[in-house]
C-alpha cells in the first residue's frame, strides 16, 4: 500500500489515521490536504470531516524494492566481498543501481569510522524528507557491514553536506524548545529520530541549566523528551 485517503474530525486526526493504516511514521510520507473540514453549527450541524491524502515517500519504496529484488544486494555483497568497507560501497552502489540513479559514491576511512559521500544531479532523491531516505540507506548498510565482521564498523552516509546542515538545524531546534520548556514548565516530545540525531539534541542541551533530555520509546519510534529540571 503506497498511499491512502483518510478522514477525521481534524486534519491531524485524519493524518494519524492514515499513518496507522499504512504502518509508517510521519517522516516517511508526503501529506496533501484535500479538505480541511468544518466543525459546523453547535459542533455538528453542517459539519464536514477533514480529508487528507497520505503517500509513502517514493524513494523509500524504491529502496525496499532494491532490497527485495531476487538478486538481493545484501546476499550478493556478503558472498562476493571479504573487505567490510568494500561491502558497504558495493551495497550502496547496488541500491543506487536498482533505483536507476546517476549518483557516485566516494569513501573515506578513519580506523573503524567509514564515511560514504554521495554526489550527482539526482542525489536529492537519496536524501528524502528530513533525511529519511539517507537514514534508511545508512541503517541498511550498517546492518550489511556489521553482520560480516567481528569489530563494529560505524558507517555514515552523507550527500550535499546534509549531515552538517542537519546538525545545525537540530542544535537550533534544541535551544528553541529548551526555551519553550523553561517558559511553560511543560515537557516537549520531539518526533522520532535515529540515534545519531537524538545524540545531537542530548549534546546540545547537556549543560543547560533549566532542562534535561531523555530518550523514550522503542526503535524506530524512539524520541527525545525535553523536560524542565
Amino acid at each position: 500500500m503506497n498511499g491512502i485517503t483518510a478522514k477525521g474530525q481534524t486534519v491531524e486526526e485524519a493524518v494519524q489515521s492514515a499513518l496507522v493504516q499504512l504502518g509508517v511514521s510521519r517522516d516517511q510520507v508526503e501529506i496533501r490536504i484535500l479538505d480541511e473540514g468544518r466543525k459546523g453549527f453547535l459542533g455538528f450541524l453542517g459539519s464536514r470531516p477533514a480529508i487528507v491524502e497520505v503517500t509513502v515517500n517514493k524513494a523509500l519504496d524504491l529502496i525496499e524494492e532494491a532490497v527485495a529484488v531476487k538478486s538481493d544486494p545484501i546476499e550478493e555483497v556478503v558472498s562476493a566481498q571479504k573487505d567490510p568497507i568494500e561491502e558497504a560501497v558495493s551495497y550502496v552502489k547496488g541500491i543506487i543501481r536498482e533505483m536507476n540513479l546517476d549518483v557516485t559514491v566516494e569513501k573515506s576511512v578513519k580506523g573503524r569510522e567509514v564515511k560514504l559521500t554521495l554526489s550527482g544531479e539526482q542525489v536529492a532523491l537519496l536524501i528524502g524528507k528530513r533525511g529519511s531516505t539517507l537514514n534508511a540507506i545508512q541503517y541498511l548498510t550498517q546492518l550489511v557491514v556489521n553482520r560480516s565482521t567481528k569489530q563494529y564498523i560505524n558507517i555514515m552516509i552523507d550527500a550535499e553536506n546534509y549531515r552538517e546542515k542537519r546538525r545545525g538545524t537540530l542544535e537550533s531546534l534544541a535551544q528553541r524548545l529548551a526555551k519553550q520548556v523553561f517558559n511553560t514548565k511543560k515537557k516537549v516530545i520531539l518526533e522520532p529520530m535515529p540515534s545519531f540525531e537524538r545524540k545531537v539534541i542530548h549534546q546540545a542541551l547537556s549543560h543547560h541549566p533549566h532542562v534535561i533530555t531523555t530518550s523514550e520509546g522503542a526503535e524506530p519510534h524512539r524520541h527525545v523528551v525535553i523536560s524542565p529540571k
